[in-house]
């Protein structure tokens, strides 16, 4: 065996037990208060230690990237140890607070995570994404230098029935997907059971389709060696015809039972027969558990025959639990072995007592494996997390029309940055889902362009067809247009977000979405902000103010979700001045990476910066006089600020956020006649004022009672008599704790119930918030 071979596979012993002894530590030996199971995936890690062994340590290069499957992470994290990337306290502190985390996590592990797993699905599919962003990058003058790598997904089998998988696959065939491999650990055993019969040749089907190359490994060298003795064919047909539920429970059941079961199947046919007598149980049991993907010297061999930048998805075949005792059961994938199976299999693995968790137990010659570990390339450069240089966002000055809605200003405020020669400008990427024009995106996308590797014409333009929209493709372009598949928006905008981590140079992402359609990419969403990737998404039109669409396309609950979602910063403004002020404040926002200490005007943490949800709408309403004062900009900012301020017997507050205002401006008109210290309250932000709010409640039960918020400021010196009428087209939740921040009742108003069709009139009285509907609410709540 060549010398890099015998490396390779004491690595892969080394990592199948740190792996496991670090569950086994996790599960059976550490202290558990609660009781509860802590699990790990023992089962789920050993099919796959030999892939990763010979990915990391013979093939990857630092400009590649790879997303390790969810039930990896125990190997992933021990190869890390194994490198001096993890410590022995966070791994004797598996699934403990402050511990390994249970799955790759850029945010919460200290080691070299290259993309957050755990949703199973995504972070396959955003290694497509993260592909076409690099691409994307290098086709621009100021990323030309950079190195492309290969983006790479460790999969798991039963991941492949998850939907945004194939969204993915067609989305990158459309982009001339390049650079990007897919292993399946082809284990054939779920969660619950063993996968359907034949999947492979489905899987097959689907990427060849696609355009990808297809690499099916499915014998090891053990098992490549028997096929070409007498009687080999023989045993190479038989186990290709044999189902996977029983090759698992063969498996399980060890070399003596595989010895009659293939005789008995077999029969006496001489040369086959000598086959099998050749081996003896143990070595049988070997022979058939060296399927490829459990054979780290046939995957080094297969990664390195690949010499095309063509996407890959190799089918590796391996037995769940390969190399433990658990393997091949259909109940393994969520147990793990027991004190007296861990006693024995630490004898069989030949690690002393004592010496758990040395890197180098059982190794004779650690020197020579250390030299070996100092030269593998990937890990040659050390941790892989770059930054890159701060963008310049000068502020957005943009002339209004008396008129105008919030998805319009977005529009024509992007239109303004796309004429500066700025690097602001440069570093803006657009996408949406096919919905670039009806969202506002068309001005940006005159201007600058989409984005391919290969020119293709606007044939209408060509055929000098009269059209709004310049619809050609470039290297130059600023604009990646994408089907209508909101996961496919969410994960894009993660690569992109993740740009400078990943790649050293800096995206400002911006993505448009239909507002009701940012529940259809909710976990893409969700898992893009788990990576603390940075991005600005729109979310236009919004809500029953897009009357004439129906509840189908009527968003309701999403400004909740703005509030709920960690590390997004959600907005609703309601006025051209409030969006520019906004999105010149959220180009810095999405670029800050600082501490977490709070700012004690807002008590919020802004200096670890985030991404930004706007929520727009197409209404058009009539824009205020230009204001100047610096308590409107920060209060824009803050998330709210008086549009009248309340009198020293004020009564009644009107609380508003986002296209109700005309309503709520009325409303407030009428009382003030009869009532005059009546107040307006202009939220911009019920996010960020619930973040802060929150906070700082939270700091003063700590101790610190000089710990004060923007939105108590400006309710606290209301009179406790005075009621808070809160108004919104979405959830009334969205603004009906802001009576709990100072102690007065609240009335809130908004949408609680599927949208229709009708006129915005019709629907805002039929829903109570036109200005009827908010005069009558605020005088049944008035002293009379």
């Amino acid at each position: 065996m060549p010398t890099d071979i015998q490396h390779l596979k004491t690595i892969e012993q080394r990592l199948l037990w740190l792996s496991h002894w670090m569950i086994h530590n996790a599960n059976n030996l550490r202290l558990k208060e609660d009781g509860l199971k802590v699990g790990g995936h023992q089962a789920s890690s050993a099919s796959c230690v030999s892939i990763l062994t010979a990915l990391y340590f013979a093939t990857l290069k630092p400009e590649d990237r790879v997303a390790v499957k969810p039930h990896a992470s125990p190997i992933f994290h021990a190869m890390q140890y194994l490198m001096g990337n993890q410590d022995l306290e966070r791994m004797k502190n598996f699934r403990g607070f402050g511990g390994v985390q249970s799955y790759p996590s850029r945010i919460k592990d200290i080691d070299d995570v290259d993309f957050s797993t755990g949703s199973v699905g995504l972070g396959v599919a955003i290694t497509t994404f993260a592909s076409l962003v690099q691409d994307y990058i290098q086709a621009k003058k100021w990323g030309k230098d950079l190195p492309l790598g290969r983006m790479i997904s460790l999969v798991g089998d039963a991941e492949m029935d998850e939907g945004n998988i194939y969204e993915a696959l067609q989305e990158g065939w459309k982009h001339d997907l390049r650079n990007c491999w897919w292993i399946v650990d082809y284990n054939r055993q779920s969660l619950d059971g063993v996968v359907s019969e034949g999947l492979w040749e489905r899987i097959i089907g689907v990427f060849t389709s696609f355009g990808w190359d297809v690499v099916k490994i499915k014998y090891g060298i053990l098992q490549e060696a028997a096929f070409q003795n007498p009687g080999g064919e023989q045993l190479k047909d038989w186990i290709d015809a044999c189902p996977n539920q029983l090759y698992c429970a063969l498996t399980y059941q060890g070399g003596a039972v595989w010895r009659k079961r293939l005789l008995d199947d077999l029969g006496d046919q001489g040369d086959v027969s000598a086959l099998i007598d050749s081996y003896s149980d143990k070595e049988l049991a070997e022979l058939m558990e060296n399927l490829g993907g459990n054979c780290v010297e046939t995957m080094t061999n297969v990664f390195a025959a690949i010499d095309h930048d063509r996407p890959v998805c190799f089918l590796a075949y391996t037995v769940k639990g390969w190399g433990t005792p658990l393997a091949g059961h259909k109940d393994n994938h969520g147990g793990f072995m027991n004190k007296t199976q861990m006693a024995a299999w630490q004898k069989d693995m030949g690690v002393p007592e004592g010496q758990e968790w040395d890197k180098f137990a059982t190794v004779e010659n650690s020197t020579d494996l250390q030299a070996f570990l100092d030269q593998v390339p990937f890990f040659a450069k050390g941790l892989r997390r770059y930054s890159d240089k701060i963008i310049d966002a000068p502020m957005i000055t943009v002339s209004t029309d008396r008129e105008i809605s919030t998805q319009m200003a977005f529009g024509k405020i992007l239109d303004e940055i796309s004429k500066s020669d700025t690097e602001l400008a440069e570093r803006i990427l657009t996408t949406s889902p096919d919905v670039t024009g009806t969202t506002n995106l068309g001005p940006w996308v005159n201007r600058r362009g989409l984005f391919h590797r290969h020119a293709l014409e606007d044939t209408f333009q060509t055929e000098k067809i009269p059209s709004t929209q310049k619809w050609a493709f470039n290297k130059e372009g600023q604009h990646i247009e994408l089907g209508i598949a909101e996961m496919n928006l969410f994960l894009l905008l993660g690569a992109a977000g993740l740009s400078h981590s990943l790649f050293g140079k800096r995206l400002l992402p911006i993505g448009t979405v239909y507002d009701p359609f940012v529940c259809r990419g909710l976990d893409a969403l969700n898992y893009a902000c788990y990576q603390d990737a940075r991005f600005m998404i729109v979310g236009t039109p919004s809500g029953i103010t897009l009357a004439p669409e129906g509840g189908a396309h009527q968003s309701i609950g999403t400004p909740l979700i703005g509030m709920s979602q960690d590390g997004l910063a959600a907005f609703e403004p309601a006025y051209m001045d409030e969006l520019s002020i906004i999105m010149n404040w959220a180009f810095t926002y999405m670029q800050k990476d600082g501490e977490g200490d709070p700012d004690e005007r807002t008590w919020l943490r802004d200096e670890t910066g985030g991404s930004v949800y706007l929520r727009l709408t197409t209404r058009s309403i009539e824009q205020p006089a230009k204001r100047l004062d610096d308590d409107f900009k920060q209060g824009t900012i803050d998330g709210a600020y008086w549009w009248r301020k309340p009198g020293p017997n004020c009564e009644l507050v009107i609380a508003y956020q986002g296209a109700v205002a005309p309503e709520a401006l009325e409303a407030a008109g009428f009382l003030a006649a009869q009532r005059r210290d009546i107040g307006v309250l202009a939220v911009t932000s019920a996010d960020r004022l619930n973040a802060g709010w929150t906070a700082a409640q939270r700091d003063r039960a700590r101790g610190n009672q000089n710990a004060t918020c923007h939105v108590e400021r400006l309710l606290g010196d209301l009179p406790k008599h005075c009621a808070i009428l809160t108004v919104i087209d979405g959830h009334p939740a969205t603004l009906s704790w802001l009576g709990a921040v100072a102690g007065h009742r609240t009335i809130p108003l908004g949408v609680e119930h599927f949208g229709q069709t009708g006129t915005l009139q019709d629907l805002y009285k039929h829903y109570g918030i036109d200005r009827e509907g908010i005069i009558q609410q605020a005088l049944g709540a008035l002293p009379r």
